[in-house]
């Protein structure tokens, strides 16, 4: 489904991005749910993974509505991951991320669970769902195209030359090599700006929220096999990993 010339801009800049990916009903049915569940779950919203100040997160998403189970399953994206991270990987979490109205702070410039590539290449691999337009005055993803390959994190208050805000409507999806140096951006404007993070690692690695524990047994039991595959389910190296404790961490957007 992808073409050569995107599958080159990913290894090259870091960065896709599918214009128009999902309709504006969908992106309102998103945002229902996502705005139930942070009414529901209040001041706790996210806490099975990190608050955040400036910011509302909903974590641990795979179990919060059969919407987000599908989303972890959209084959063009998975396509897409593929060509990050290679065949044999997993879903490591799903959260929303909202970045509250005048929230006087940009998120700092940072890699995915501070990971560099290792031996075996790039091990983890983001998703950006926007479900409200990104501008430049609302909290957009900034990226610093080419990143990925420099194998370094950034250094704190980094502000290096080449970044940019990475902008679209409301139903925009973007895929970001997560070893990209990147960041959310500080939202001047009154609004909320809404976004799913669909979050995949390389199936060596620990997932960010180990969803075989944090997945109830009805949501584990209706997934398809390739949900199953994705949730590491039935993978007893995840098994290993979360046993070890060696669970990922470092900012999400």
């Amino acid at each position: 489904m992808l073409t050569s010339s995107e599958k080159q801009q990913l290894e090259d800049q870091g960065f896709l991005a599918f214009p128009d990916f999902f309709s504006p009903e969908q992106v309102a049915a998103f945002n229902a749910r996502v705005e139930e569940l942070f009414a529901l779950e209040g001041d706790g919203a996210g806490s099975e993974f990190k608050t955040e100040s400036g910011a509302r997160r909903i974590a641990n998403a795979v179990d919060k509505g059969e919407i987000f189970e599908h989303v972890i399953q959209t084959p063009q994206i998975l396509e897409a991951i593929a060509v990050v991270l290679g065949p044999d990987f997993k879903l490591s979490s799903l959260n929303i991320r909202s970045a509250n109205p005048h929230n006087g702070c940009a998120q700092p410039l940072h890699v995915d669970s501070g990971a560099l590539p290792d031996a075996l290449g790039n091990s983890v691999c983001n998703s950006v769902w926007m479900l409200d337009d990104f501008t430049e005055r609302n909290g957009a993803l900034r990226v610093v195209p080419g990143s990925h390959k420099w194998f370094r994190i950034p250094e704190p208050g980094a502000k290096p030359e080449g970044e940019m805000l990475v902008t679209g409507k409301a139903g925009t999806v973007v895929v970001m090599n997560a070893h990209l140096w990147h960041g959310g951006s500080e939202n001047f404007t009154g609004q909320q700006r809404r976004a799913m993070h669909v979050y995949y690692t390389r199936g060596d690695k620990p997932q960010q929220q180990y969803q075989k524990r944090l997945v109830r047994p009805e949501v584990q039991a209706r997934m398809s096999p390739l949900g199953r595959r994705l949730l590491a389910l039935d993978d007893p190296r995840n098994d290993e990993l979360s046993a070890t404790g060696s669970g990922a961490s470092g900012f999400m957007k």
